[in-house]
């Protein structure tokens, strides 16, 4: 059976966040193509991973939630990432669980154990980082992202799906705004649903 590692991590819920949302949307595609499957879902906003400390560090694989872990993203044929934007970057609590994970000797060093696994990452945002615009080149989301797992997880095939823009209703940044909000947000749903059927007939 196939086995979906889903990871979410914006703080608002439902469907009053767009990373999470998107992310339903891959996972409901998902399951319908893998209705006996196992999906392991984590919510770090719910359910935070304490910060990585000297002892955790210094016991690595002895240390029963960095092995728990350590498991769970072996034992996954995708793994679903929600990463909004936070301040340019990933969520802190994404952060600790990238630090809690990366076990030495296991999941990281000669021999990654998760080499190879497909990652997907929903990777919402307020505003757009396009080539051009304004913030072009502070996006250290899909750099930070891309270069940690081909370095030290041994996982070069990482695709973002990207809804940008989602503050333009809340910050009422008027019609033409909202409309590529809505545009993008409506693409990336799409591309989800595509992804989860591509991965799904790889891993049936």
């Amino acid at each position: 059976m196939s086995t979906l590692l889903h990871i979410d991590s914006s703080i608002w819920p439902g469907d009053t966040s767009t990373s999470r949302e998107v992310t339903a949307t891959f996972r409901g595609e998902w399951e319908a193509q893998h209705p006996h499957g196992t999906v392991i879902h984590r919510d770090l906003a719910a359910d935070p991973l304490p910060h990585l400390t000297d002892d955790g560090f210094t016991a690595g694989n002895e240390d029963p939630l960095r092995a728990t872990l350590a498991r769970e993203l072996e034992r996954a044929d995708v793994v679903l990432i929600a990463a909004p934007m936070y301040n340019l970057t990933v969520p802190s609590t994404l952060k600790a669980w990238i630090d809690q994970v990366m076990v030495p000797g296991r999941v990281i060093g000669e021999q990654p154990s998760a080499a190879g696994t497909p990652v997907v990452v929903v990777s919402s945002r307020g505003s757009t980082y396009r080539p051009g615009t304004p913030r072009d080149g502070k996006d250290f989301v899909v750099p930070y992202l891309t270069t940690l797992f081909a370095t030290y997880f041994g996982i070069t095939e990482v695709e973002f799906i990207i809804p940008e823009l989602t503050s333009a209703v809340k910050r009422a940044w008027g019609p033409e705004a909202v409309r590529r909000y809505q545009a993008s947000r409506a693409r990336a749903h799409e591309d989800a649903i595509t992804k989860a059927k591509e991965l799904a007939s790889r891993f049936g």
